[in-house]
């Protein structure tokens, strides 16, 4: 049986409305601060009780009552990879903002509300999302309706308030994609990445969106399921590589599923990139550490997690000056990185 809708907990911006006063003086009068006159401070307690406004971390951030401190969220379908590049990117940028970082792993299986309770104990004012939690609009709306400001890295879609970074998944695929093609190959394969990424669909669709503007017919047979980690591309470039006719190239969904292939590849004694060309997405470290070095997109994740950062304390500081939450969404440029994976195909 569903769960009946949560009721939305009222914020110290309603508060504020409710008192007539502005955020920051709700918030320092929430938190027993002085420079608050008593009506205001009458007024802000008549419409605590009125609401029934619970403080939470961050109001008492806001007051100055503790370090602002703010969580990085992953869930167990993040590749170690992805998660370290955000967390690097993360841990550089936040003393800089004057933000504590915290780390935060999602159990598996827990419901949203499981997740927005164990993000409230952790005391936190803000938390970054990486996919696919960034998607799961019961977690973003129970974090919200606590107080606890959201950045999405790379969402499906930006929502019309709301806080996010990421980068052109689709048009990079399309570019990576055109580039195998006009190094004359036709028959090109693709390993998916976990369904439950969004980030996934968009690389699908770039993928295909190219095949069709170059005139080329899609062998579904081509397109197999991944995970976007090593064991998952271990196995899907085994069914490639199985294939009557192989393709001349493959395109994994990300570096780790790309490091596999090419594993697979040398092991079936395949040259790459002579018999078979084989590319990534993200460059991450392993991309520039395996041979052949992997051609694939560079996208930019430590910038996007210091984006992240970066928003969130504009957030903050709007907070404190009692104006309007700050919608900011940022898109960062992608490149496309040529190594020594990929090549003119030997059957042109």
């Amino acid at each position: 049986m569903d769960k009946p809708p949560a009721r939305k907990a009222p914020t110290i911006k309603e508060v504020a409305a409710r008192a007539g006063v502005s955020v920051m003086t709700a918030s320092r009068a929430v938190n027993g601060k002085a420079l608050v006159s008593a009506k205001a401070q009458q007024a802000v307690e008549r419409a605590v009780k009125e609401l029934g406004y619970v403080p939470n971390a961050s109001a008492r951030a806001l007051a100055g009552n503790v370090d602002r401190r703010v969580a990085l969220l992953h869930s167990h379908s993040t590749t170690s990879a992805y998660l370290g590049e955000l967390l690097l990117g993360a841990l550089g940028e936040a003393p800089q903002r004057h933000l504590h970082l915290v780390v935060e792993q999602c159990a598996p299986g827990a419901f949203a509300e499981e997740i927005v309770d164990q993000v409230a104990q952790a005391h936190v004012a803000g938390v970054i999302l990486p996919p696919p939690l960034c998607d799961w609009s019961d977690l973003v709306d129970g974090l919200r309706a606590r107080d606890i400001a959201v950045v999405a890295v790379a969402p499906d879609q930006d929502g019309p308030d709301m806080l996010s970074v990421g980068t052109d998944d689709r048009h990079a695929a399309y570019d990576l994609t055109r580039h195998l093609i006009e190094l004359g190959h036709r028959r090109i394969g693709f390993i998916e990445g976990n369904p439950r990424h969004r980030a996934n669909s968009r690389r699908v669709q770039g993928f295909r969106d190219a095949l069709i503007h170059h005139g080329i017919d899609l062998d579904e047979a081509l397109i197999v399921p991944g995970d976007f980690s090593y064991r998952s591309g271990l196995d899907a470039a085994e069914r490639l590589m199985s294939l009557p006719v192989r393709p001349t190239a493959i395109f994994a969904c990300n570096d780790d599923m790309a490091a596999a292939a090419i594993t697979v590849a040398h092991q079936r004694r395949i040259n790459v990139p002579a018999d078979v060309s084989i590319c990534g997405f993200d460059d991450t470290p392993l991309a520039s550490a395996i041979w052949p070095a992997l051609t694939t997109i560079r996208q930019p994740i430590r910038d996007m997690s210091r984006e992240a950062i970066g928003l969130l304390a504009m957030r903050f500081r709007s907070q404190e000056e009692g104006g309007d939450d700050i919608i900011g969404k940022v898109k960062l440029d992608y490149q496309l990185i040529r190594r020594q994976s990929d090549a003119v195909p030997a059957r042109h």
